[in-house]
């Protein structure tokens, strides 16, 4: 029997390398998509295939843009002959003050985040109900739930729009499909890498945890919901945040 096939937007980095590696690690083969670090989607893919037994490739691939979606998904359909796992995690973010933000970069985000999510599902999930099966894991965050940041509000809305978009998405490919949405709190990535010491201490007093999570963290959640552990979870929003509250 061969391996499941996972394609992991945005995974040359971050959460969504963790989640190639530990994909990997637990015999699926990835499809690890970037769009600008070419070296450090080549080096996940080198160290997948250097570490476990299974199939790895990059593939460049702007998520906003649907004629480049259509062939990436063609490429891994010709390489690997299936998709079973849709990890949509491309993500951008662009802080500045709310009245400072231009209509173009708050397009962007929402171009990246929320149109990237829904473009990567569209192609997806027509291979997956051709095949009758097939699980859709969503990366939103916090941020479009309850813990807002006005100098965020580009992404907070994207991320709002993906929750959204879960729930639509999993009433469109049911029974197929299943379709989940995780929301990670802070999480100690490059896109937090310039937050002062002030902000994070300020932040962590905000978590009852006390820290950031590691980006393994997050990918244990989604590996699970890969899994056949999770076949009766559907339209789903699972919060990690290590308790996060507002006081």
């Amino acid at each position: 029997m061969s391996n499941l096939v996972a394609l992991i937007t945005g995974s040359s980095r971050g959460i969504g390398k963790s989640i190639a590696i530990l994909l990997a690690k637990n015999s699926i083969d990835v499809v690890v998509n970037y769009y600008s670090h070419e070296k450090e989607a080549l080096d996940v893919v080198n160290y997948i295939k250097e570490n476990y037994n299974v199939r790895a490739m990059a593939i460049k691939c702007d998520v906003s843009l649907e004629n480049e979606v259509a062939a990436m998904v063609d490429k891994v359909i010709n390489c690997f002959g299936k998709i079973d796992i849709l990890v949509n995690n491309a993500s951008i973010c662009s802080d500045s003050l709310l009245l400072d933000k231009s209509s173009s970069s708050f397009r962007r985000v929402l171009d990246v985040n929320l149109i990237g999510t829904y473009l990567c599902s569209k192609y997806v999930g027509k291979v997956m109900l051709e095949n009758k099966s097939g699980k859709i894991i969503n990366i939103a965050s916090t941020n479009a739930l309850d813990t807002y940041y006005p100098e965020s509000c580009d992404y907070d809305a994207s991320k709002a729009g993906v929750i959204s978009l879960t729930h639509n998405l999993a009433l469109e490919f049911a029974p197929f499909i299943c379709v989940n949405c995780v929301c990670p709190g802070w999480v100690k990535t490059d896109m937090n890498k310039d937050l002062l010491d002030e902000q994070v201490k300020r932040e962590e007093t905000k978590i009852l945890l006390k820290r950031f999570a590691e980006p393994e963290e997050v990918a244990q959640v989604v590996l699970f919901l890969t899994s056949s552990g999770a076949s009766y979870i559907n339209d789903s929003i699972i919060r990690v945040d290590g308790g996060k509250y507002n006081g």
